[in-house]
This record gives structure tokens, sequence and C-alpha cells, in this order.
């Protein structure tokens, strides 16, 4: 069991569970009090929130790191390997490291069930363990009062933005989901609250734990503007530091400074300078990315819900374009997909659609382009696959032309290999 590859072990997990998702923490907090990863001997930062949670953590991964710190960094779901999800110092680690977790993991769970999920996060914890690292810093996979990242207390807490998604899960309303993402304040302990209008029950429930200080966005920390340039500030220990002429165009700013706040928190000090060095190593695979290969122009964003892709389109318009805007889109059919097309109105000249055949939570391409057509949203094209729609729509793109691909993690991780590809090809006739 112990020499079995990452490949198998991948395989193995899945079929463990007898469900994808499995809530709680009963289970999980056994088995990593077996492997005594619990309490982790180092402060514990934990994000949770509808969005933006992956860009939050990047960042102070990238500013403990650029201090001089050894991080080790959590988050999900990974685009092409799952090395991706367990981080050191921004560097994913070995198959070896993760075989080696599972084989220990294997052995002490006994007859405890895991789900995929919770064995990839009590792996993270025994890596992280093993490196000895001095800052731990884990994503909330779905919600956060019973998602297994919140089986180790956060030293600093850190929520997102909140908005409607996983309604099934966590609720119909803001104020319900805003209720699940609060389970990881503790008593005692401050929290860093990246929402510019917070649901009343959020600050509510952090005042019945006792987290304390609450650090709000729009007031102990601000950050607005496009990320193009703009301007924010954080309290730090000494009082209010001045963030001027930021500029993170795919990052957004109030992310950064989020992000920002809960690394001041750990007692970090750490200049202007050092927070762009961060900010511009920390741009993540698949969220607001920009990438030019030879001379045509992408944006990869996984924006899977209407409130991800009104900030989709913020970036969109705070970089002009001087071609005609494309997008390629596919998206889960367990999603709001009509309002987030219908926020789409009159930004894109044409749409290309494709299916995912391997994925059953697709919505078929089909059934989206009748919902574009319903809304009157242009020329639509759809192909049998998502990979033959991406080159449909290259093969159509001219010089000037703006790629947008969004919908899901599964559309961007499907185009991602794509230009990999061609940025191989182009770079070889160079």
């Amino acid at each position: 069991m112990n020499k079995r590859p990452l490949a198998q072990w991948l395989q193995y997990l899945e079929t463990l569970h007898p469900s994808e998702m499995d809530l709680g923490l009963e289970r999980v907090s056994l088995v990593a009090d077996s492997l005594a990863l619990r309490p982790p001997a180092v402060p514990v930062v934990t994000v949770a929130g509808t969005n933006g949670k992956g860009s939050t953590v990047a960042v102070m991964e990238a500013l403990l790191t650029v201090c001089g710190y050894r991080v080790g960094a959590f988050t999900s779901p990974h685009f092409l390997r799952f090395n991706e999800r367990i981080r050191v110092c921004g560097e994913e680690v070995s198959d070896g490291e993760i075989s080696a977790a599972f084989a220990a993991i294997e052995a002490a769970r006994g007859n405890t069930s895991l789900t995929y999920f919770e064995f990839a996060n009590l792996a993270a914890l025994a890596v992280f363990k093993a490196r000895a690292v001095d800052y731990i810093l884990l994503e909330v996979g779905l919600g956060g009062r019973l998602d297994s990242a919140n089986m180790v207390d956060a030293d600093v807490a850190v929520i997102t933005s909140i908005a409607l998604d996983h309604q099934q899960w966590l609720g119909d309303t803001r104020a319900a989901i805003a209720r699940e993402k609060a389970g990881i304040m503790r008593e005692g302990k401050p929290v860093v609250i990246a929402d510019v209008d917070p649901p009343p029950e959020l600050l509510a429930r952090a005042q019945e734990v006792g987290a304390q200080p609450v650090y709000v966005l729009g007031n102990e920390f601000t950050g607005s503007g496009s990320g193009a340039l703009w301007r924010g500030s954080i309290s730090g220990a000494t009082g209010i530091v001045e963030l001027d002429g930021m500029q993170t165009p795919s990052l957004l700013p109030q992310n950064v400074c989020a992000a920002a706040q809960a690394v001041a928190l750990l007692g970090m000090e750490f200049s202007q300078q050092q927070l762009q060095q961060a900010a511009q190593r920390s741009v993540s695979p698949g969220r607001l990315q920009r990438l030019q290969i030879g001379d045509r122009c992408y944006l990869l964003d996984v924006a899977h819900n209407p409130a991800a892709v009104d900030k989709l389109l913020e970036n969109i318009a705070a970089t002009p374009c001087n071609g005609r805007i494309i997008a390629l889109f596919s998206a889960m059919k367990d999603k709001a997909v009509a309002e987030m097309l219908a926020a789409c109105s009159g930004c894109f000249d044409a749409w290309f659609l494709g299916d995912l055949p391997d994925n059953p939570r697709a919505m078929p391409a089909a059934q989206i382009a009748t919902l574009l057509r319903e809304q009157q949203q242009g020329m639509i094209s759809v192909s049998k696959n998502l990979r033959q729609a991406f080159r449909r729509a290259q093969s159509l793109m001219n010089r000037d032309d703006l790629l947008v691909v969004f919908g899901s993690f599964f559309t961007v991780a499907a185009v991602l290999p794509q230009l990999d590809k061609d940025r191989g090809k182009i770079g070889a006739d160079e």
C-alpha cells in the first residue's frame, strides 16, 4: 500500500466513501487526532467565503514567503494535478510526500470512512507537519462550519464575499450562508470580513462567538477600484497603513487587502513594495488570469455564480479591448446559469459552447444555447465538446480580439492543456 503511486491512490480514494460530500467534523477529527495533527504547532489562517478564497490564500502565501517564512497552503479544487492542492512556499509538494501521507491516513483511519476531500485535507496537515512550516493556510471547500478545514482552530479567520451558491447545502439566503461561513470563527481570535455589505447575521454571529477583533472591509481596512491602479488601507500594529498606487490586474483589491490584513494580524510587518511583489507572484490559474499566446489574448476565470460573473465583467470593462470580446462558456446545471448569462447581456459579441461529456453535472451546451437565444444574446456556436468549441473560437479570432473562458472550474481545466500546447508550439517556433 505504501508503494502505491499517487494516481492509484487518487483512484482508490474515489471509491471509499458512499457519497462525494459528507459534511461533518466527527470522522475527520477522529483520524486527525490519531495522527496527532491537532492542534497544529504553528498559527493557522482559515479562509471561507463564496468567491475570492483562492486568491486571498495565494496573496497571503506569497506575502508570508516574501517576508521569509515557510508557508503551507491547502486549496481546492485543482485544475491539472492533485498536487496543486498542497503547496509549501508556493511550490507543489511531490507525489511521494502525498502518497506517504495517504498511506499514514489509511493505516490510522481503521473503519472510519473518509471522503476524497477529507483525505486531501488530512494529507495537507501531515505534509505541513513533516515539513515544519511556520504558518498554515487552509481554504474551506464548502461552507465553513462543517467543512473539514474547520477541524483545526483558526488563529485568524478570513471570510471573503458572501453570495448565493451551493444553496442545497448551505441555505437559500445570504443570511443562512453567512451563518455557515461564520463557523470558522473562534472565541478571542480575530476575523477579517472582505464583504463590503456583510449580512447582519455574520456580524451578530461574531459577537455571539466572542471573536475579536473584527475587521470589516470599508471600515477597519479598505480596498476598492479596478485592479489596474487602486488604493486601500489596512490596520497595522501602529496604526493605519495606506496603500497607494497598487497594481494587481488579475486580483480584486478587496481580496488583496483582506490577505494583507490577515497577515498583519499574525504580527507581520511588511512594506507596500513587499505586498506588491507578493501580489505579482500570486496570480492563480483560472482566476482572472490573462494570457497572451502569439497574437491571441485570453482571459480565464472560474466564475460560476452571478456574483463572480459580475466581478469578471468589471475586470473586462477595466481593460478596454480594441477587438471583439468572445465567450467560451460551460457551466454546471446546479448553478444559476440563466442569471449568469443574463448578467452578460451586451458584453459578448459571440458565444462558443461545448459539452463536457465526462461530467454528469454539466449543463448540456444545447440547453445553454436555448437560454442565450431566449435572452437574445447574439451569435451562438455549439460544438460537441468544449475542446472543439475552443478551437473553433480560436479559428475565428482576430489579432485584437479577447477570448473569455468562464463558467466553472471544469471549463477552465478543459482549456488550460490546449493553451499549454499552443504555448509550446509557439515557443518552439521562436
